[in-house]
Parts: structure tokens; C-alpha cells; sequence
């Protein structure tokens, strides 16, 4: 559903326009509700629409909660999710500290991942980009098991 790249500018009180080509997709969809929360292996925040989100939401609440770690995914992922609704003119509102979070400024990226969206800082973005790619020429060709049967 989500692919591609955009480079978004947020305004002063954090509303971001989503991409023309991504809100009627998020129209027909869900009705415009999306939900945000935090990465919790990088500074991003992660953009659901509800009916993505609520399916997660599902799995997470089944971990056992006397296990640390699912009981720390649970805390993380559940805890910062934000409803978010898609205004009149096609933007989203982002909570102060989401934005915090992700270090959110003015400039931002925004990653299609599918079914759900990535968004980053401008800056991280560029650089994590840069070194997913320096890390991926040092590894040559030593992929994953799974993605060796894979033909692009």
C-alpha cells in the first residue's frame, strides 16, 4: 500500500500534510484514522492505518506480561500509541512528545513500509540511510538465508 520516499516539512504546530498520492488511500481505507507510536529500535515513529494498527495491537496485548521483554514491548508500542485523524485538508496532527521522541523538527522523511509509514527526521534519515547502505557493501554478498532465494 505505502512505498516511496517524501521529504515533508512540518508547520510550527506540528501538523504534517500527508502525501496527496497516500490520502486517498488512507480515505478509502480508514476513513482517515491512523494511529502513531514510537520505534523502539530507532527514532522514528511508526504510522498505522487503524485497521493495521488494531491487528498489532492484538498481538502485543497476547504477549505473556510476566515476560520482561514483551511486558517492555507492551509499555513502549502500546503506551505512546496516538490516534490520529486526517484533517480537512489532508494533514495530521503529531502529539509534542512523539515529535520529541523522534527528534522531529521542520524537515522530515516520510517512508512507505507497506503497509504501514516510517517517519523520520530529515537528517537521521539521510544518515542511517547512508550507513544501512555502507553496511550493506561491506557485507557483499553474505545475505540472510531468506533473502537469497529472493529475485528483485
Amino acid at each position: 500500500m505505502f512505498r516511496g520516499v517524501n521529504t515533508i516539512n512540518l508547520d510550527a504546530k506540528g501538523r504534517m500534510a500527508m502525501p496527496a498520492r497516500y490520502r486517498d488511500q488512507l480515505q478509502s481505507h480508514c476513513n482517515g484514522h491512523l494511529v502513531a507510536t514510537i520505534d523502539t529500535s530507532a527514532r522514528c515513529l511508526l504510522l498505522y492505518p487503524i485497521h493495521e494498527w488494531e491487528e498489532i495491537q492484538r498481538k502485543i496485548e497476547a504477549l505473556p506480561s510476566f515476560n520482561p521483554t514483551s511486558r517492555r514491548v507492551q509499555r513502549l508500542l502500546i503506551g505512546h500509541a496516538t490516534d490520529l485523524e486526517l484533517d480537512n485538508s489532508g494533514r495530521i496532527l503529531l502529539p509534542q512528545a512523539l515529535r520529541e521522541y523522534a527528534s522531529l523538527e521542520k524537515h522530515v522523511a516520510l517512508i512507505g513500509q507497506g503497509k504501514k509509514l516510517e517517519l523520520w527526521d530529515l537528517d537521521s534519515w539521510t544518515r542511517n540511510r547512508e550507513e544501512w547502505l555502507s553496511e550493506a557493501e561491506a557485507a557483499g554478498d553474505e545475505l540472510p538465508e531468506d533473502l537469497q532465494s529472493l529475485s528483485l
